[in-house]
């Protein structure tokens, strides 16, 4: 960890654009967090504090920015986006996509406000978790977030309340599940939920991830409504319900994974996906052999600067629940060797490549929760809830930061010649440099003070005070 003597260049240039946001007290409150949240290994309000060794301010100033500073999540998410649409690079582009996914914030202990027994896919477990949601812009030159939320727990008490309000009966077999299994309680509420939602007084009972989706669209096109961008997703995102409202409520392209069980309707029968591409398999490899028409047919994407390879199928089927879909399976293997991968679109003239490049275009929001986590996303020791957004908020500002530097040719260029470094274009690469940068100003500094007659002794005193925590 590197102490820090002055904020860093990359906060200096870009601050500017929250500074309407804040008081005068809070915006210096929160270039000390963004830049703690870049610099410090601990990205803990209590790490973040102590990591600046040239002032004596209080933690609680720290604190009060998270929670209770009167600004709004939206406010600071607003300008973030209009900081992007300034620069070229970032500025979102009419071959852009968005992506929906949504993550774990694992915590230790379930003392946080909204926090979960969460079941984490990656290690097979539950975990004490908050999860959050994320619908994320990419194209070939850059990418980021645009809006996100935390889910929060449904109320069973209030969901219970309300479906009998709106006249739906609860069976008296099932109440006794409240006591003797309260998971299937949970899980029965939830069912007669979903199946009464098209009432808007049930639908407003509970933000599911799939209504938190459809709250993220909605507000996407009000905000973007002369870019009309495609939006894909994994497979637990994709369900009927869903797709369909895509489809027929807010007249958005999208391709979604499907998951291999599912079953496709053909004049012989239903079959699923799987046992189907098993079958187009074996049909491809006799057809090579003999001579005949390959079945799989070579596809190149461009994929942010690199071209990839794939081996398709394409046609327009319908799918069950679905309805009509092009259907796109996928071998990485020329040989098929490989498992295959569905994914459908509610674009019955699409190719295999224009499908495929648009779901590509979904990987970059799972890296933004990975590079999240290395600026804090799931770092914070907060437990009320607001703080914790406005921490998830800030987070999503240091990133973008990190992406507008990399097209800011202006501030890459007096940085490059401070440094004396080539700068690459990651987000992990930018913050490494602001690092570095923050290194090079602490030089600067002790060799300011020794020239100045300050003892080593002196200088380095509160540099070890904020590395040990003292």
């Amino acid at each position: 960890m590197t102490p820090l003597v002055e904020f860093p260049e990359l906060v200096k240039h870009y601050a500017p654009y929250f500074a309407d946001i804040f008081s005068e007290e809070a915006f210096v409150e929160f270039e000390r967090y963004i830049s703690g949240l870049i610099v410090s290994e601990n990205k803990t309000v209590e790490g973040i504090n102590r990591l600046f060794v040239n002032e004596s301010r209080n933690q609680s100033s720290l604190n009060r920015l998270l929670t209770r500073s009167p600004y709004q999540v939206s406010e600071i998410n607003q300008a973030r986006l209009n900081l992007l649409a300034d620069l070229k690079g970032t500025r979102m582009k009419p071959k852009g996509v968005l992506g929906i996914d949504d993550t774990l914030l694992t915590h230790f202990g379930h003392h946080f406000a909204g926090i979960a027994c969460l079941y984490d896919h990656t290690s097979g477990t539950y975990e004490w978790a908050h999860n959050l949601v994320t619908l994320h812009y990419s194209d070939d030159e850059t990418d980021y977030p645009v809006l996100f939320q935390l889910w929060r727990p449904a109320e069973l008490e209030k969901i219970e309340t309300g479906l009998i309000a709106a006249g739906i009966k609860i069976k008296a077999s099932k109440q006794e599940l409240k006591t003797t299994a309260p998971a299937k309680w949970r899980q029965y509420l939830l069912n007669l939920w979903r199946r009464h939602a098209n009432k808007p007084e049930v639908a407003a009972l509970y933000d599911s991830k799939l209504q938190m989706a459809k709250a993220f669209l909605v507000q996407w096109q009000k905000m973007r409504d002369k870019l009309d961008l495609p939006v894909t997703f994994d497979s637990w995102y994709t369900q009927p319900d869903f797709c369909h409202y895509l489809d027929q409520t807010l007249h958005m392209s999208y391709v979604g994974t499907l998951k291999d069980s599912a079953k496709i309707v053909l004049k012989t029968g239903e079959e699923d996906v799987k046992s189907f591409a098993d079958r187009l398999k074996q049909e491809h490899l006799t057809a090579v052999k003999t001579g005949g028409s390959p079945i799989f047919k070579p596809v190149t994407i461009s994929y942010k600067g690199t071209k990839e390879h794939y081996f398709s199928y394409c046609a327009t089927h319908r799918i069950q629940t679905f309805g009509k879909q092009r259907l796109v399976i996928n071998f990485d293997q020329a040989d098929l060797s490989d498992n295959p991968v569905f994914y459908i679109s509610n674009r019955l003239r699409w190719q295999a490549q224009g499908i495929t490049r648009i779901r590509r275009h979904r990987w970059p929001v799972e890296v933004y929760h990975e590079e999240g986590k290395a600026e804090g996303l799931d770092q914070y020791q907060l437990r009320d809830l607001t703080a914790i957004e406005r921490h998830v908020a800030l987070v999503a500002v240091v990133y973008s930061l990190l992406r507008a530097a990399h097209h800011d040719t202006v501030f890459q260029d007096r940085l490059q010649r401070e440094l004396k470094l080539n700068l690459e274009g990651s987000a992990a690469s930018w913050r490494r440099a602001t690092q570095a940068q923050a290194f090079w100003a602490l030089l600067l500094f002790v060799s300011l003070r020794l020239s100045q007659g300050h003892s080593l002794d002196a200088i380095a005193a509160p540099m070890v005070r904020a590395i040990y925590g003292g």
